[in-house]
């Protein structure tokens, strides 16, 4: 066999060895390991004091140290969004989709949220609507390994279809949906128990409580913490 020929049955050779440790290999993960949704409830029960509490504690919440250790204790990136929600079709989004790659980042984010505004006050609670809304804007996030939603509010659903009906109708199969149940308008331990029995869902949901909305920052920090820092393994409710 002529040189070219060594060469070629070399190449073809090294080739084969490539494709075969290729196949071997698992699936590459995804550059991003997390897709986390933030809903803030600005129905009517929410006064303008207690939705400036949200903004400006979730806002602080972000930027502890404790939350933004959990957010870089993996390299790869947590893609972070958030919206704002009431009535029927009364969703805005207050932070568009963005990779949190470094502290820098993160208090971006936080000023976002914190600069924002309300943009509406006088509408019902529509938990279904947002969680249907929640798997819309999922469907524009960045390809993660997980994806979870974090609901936070005071009441129960009081208009439009419920929360089972959104997960009978919209792709939230895999996701994880937590809650932050907010004492106020009803007693905390019924809204406990509403967001247990009728919201979270999927691996590892949980509910965390905030006494009243001046309790907002220290319940949020505690939920971003618990989310962000590892993946819990659970079955599906």
């Amino acid at each position: 066999m002529g040189e070219h020929g060594k060469h070629r049955a070399l190449v073809i050779r090294l080739t084969a060895i490539a494709l075969s440790l290729a196949l071997a290999l698992p699936a590459p993960a995804s550059a991003c390991r997390l897709a986390l949704l933030l809903a803030v409830d600005v129905s009517s029960s929410v006064d303008a004091n207690e939705d400036r509490l949200q903004r400006n504690g979730l806002a602080s919440a972000l930027i502890s140290p404790e939350v933004q250790t959990a957010f870089f204790s993996d390299p790869r990136p947590v893609a972070l969004a958030a919206f704002e929600w009431s009535g029927r079709w009364r969703q805005t989004t207050i932070l568009p989709w963005r990779e949190i790659r470094g502290p820098a980042d993160l208090v971006a984010a936080a000023e976002e949220v914190a600069a924002s505004t309300r943009s509406e006050t006088r509408f019902p609670t529509a938990l279904g609507y947002a969680l249907g809304h929640a798997a819309s804007l999922l469907e524009e996030a960045p390809v993660c390994d997980r994806q979870v939603i974090d609901v936070s509010g005071d009441g129960r659903n009081n208009e439009g279809f419920k929360p089972e009906l959104a997960y009978r109708n919209f792709p939230l199969d895999g996701v994880t949906v937590n809650a932050l149940a907010i004492g106020g308008s009803v007693t905390l331990d019924e809204m406990v128990d509403y967001y247990r029995n009728e919201v979270i869902r999927g691996p590892g949901a949980f509910v965390e409580e905030a006494q009243d909305y001046a309790d907002f920052e220290r319940a949020m920090r505690r939920k971003l913490e618990r989310e962000v820092a590892a993946m819990v393994v659970g079955s599906r409710r």
